[in-house]
C-alpha cells in the first residue's frame, strides 16, 4: 500500500512535508483482538487505517466498556496521540476488530506538520469535530433512547457492515459495544427471538425479520 494514496490531504503538502511524513510513518500489520492504544498509558501516535477495522472504546473503573466509534479504511485516529493535544485528555482504548494494516504517524512529526501547514491544521480540526460529533451522538442515544431500540439499531448496523443476516458475535461483545451487562443483552435478545425478529444459536445471532427490527430501531 502506498501511504500517499491514503493520506487525505497529500496533494496539499509541500515536497518537504511529504518526505517527512513518508519517512516517519510506520506501516504495521495488526491481528484481530490486538490492543493498539491503551488509555493514557502511552502516546502511540496517530493511526491511519489502510485496511481492516478498529474499535475505539472507553473503560469504566468497574470494567464496563462502551464503543465510542469505529475506524475503517482511510480513517484517522487522533486520540491515540492525545499527548500532542494538551487541552484534550481522553482515556480511550483502541483495538483491532479485524486483521488490519495501518500506519502509525509519530506525534512529534504530525505536530510539526500542524504548525507548518494550514491544510493539515484544518484537516485535523475537521477530524476532531467529527469524532466529538460521534461521541455526542452516542451520548444522546444512551440518554434518550431505550435499550431495545439501541440494540435493534446495533443489530441492523452490524448486519449491514458484515453483509450478512448472521452475526458471529457473543452477548458479552454486544454488551461491550453498548455499555450494558451481558445479562441485559441476553434478556432483550430472547425477547427479540420470542417476537420472531432474531434466532439465537451459540456464538451467533441470525436476523429473521429485518422490517420489524428496523421499525423498532426507528
Amino acid at each position: 500500500m502506498e501511504f500517499s494514496s491514503f493520506f487525505p490531504i497529500w496533494s496539499k503538502l509541500t515536497p518537504e512535508q511529504r518526505q517527512l511524513l513518508q519517512e516517519g510513518a510506520v506501516l504495521r500489520q495488526i491481528s484481530k483482538g490486538t490492543v493498539i492504544h491503551n488509555g493514557s498509558v502511552d502516546c502511540t501516535g496517530l493511526l491511519l487505517v489502510g485496511s481492516g477495522q478498529l474499535r475505539a472504546y472507553i473503560l469504566s473503573e468497574e470494567g464496563r466498556e462502551i464503543t465510542l466509534y469505529r475506524l475503517f479504511e482511510r480513517d484517522m485516529c487522533l486520540f491515540s496521540a492525545s499527548c500532542m493535544m494538551n487541552s484534550v485528555q481522553f482515556e480511550i482504548t483502541i483495538e483491532a476488530e479485524k486483521a488490519s494494516e495501518l500506519w502509525v504517524i509519530p506525534a512529534e512529526i504530525y505536530k510539526k506538520l500542524m504548525t507548518d501547514s494550514a491544510a493539515v491544521s484544518n484537516y485535523t480540526n475537521e477530524v476532531m469535530a467529527t469524532r466529538f460529533s460521534d461521541v455526542m451522538w452516542l451520548m444522546e442515544q444512551i440518554l434518550w433512547k431505550s435499550f431495545d431500540k439501541r440494540l435493534a439499531q446495533f443489530l441492523v448496523e452490524e448486519s449491514a457492515l458484515e453483509g450478512s443476516p448472521v452475526l458471529k458475535t457473543t452477548h458479552e461483545a454486544i454488551g461491550n459495544h453498548l455499555g450494558n451487562p451481558r445479562e441485559v443483552v441476553t434478556r432483550m435478545l430472547r425477547y427479540f427471538q420470542n417476537e420472531g425478529m432474531v434466532r439465537l444459536t451459540r456464538g451467533s445471532i441470525e436476523i429473521t425479520n429485518f422490517e420489524r427490527l428496523e421499525a423498532l430501531a426507528g
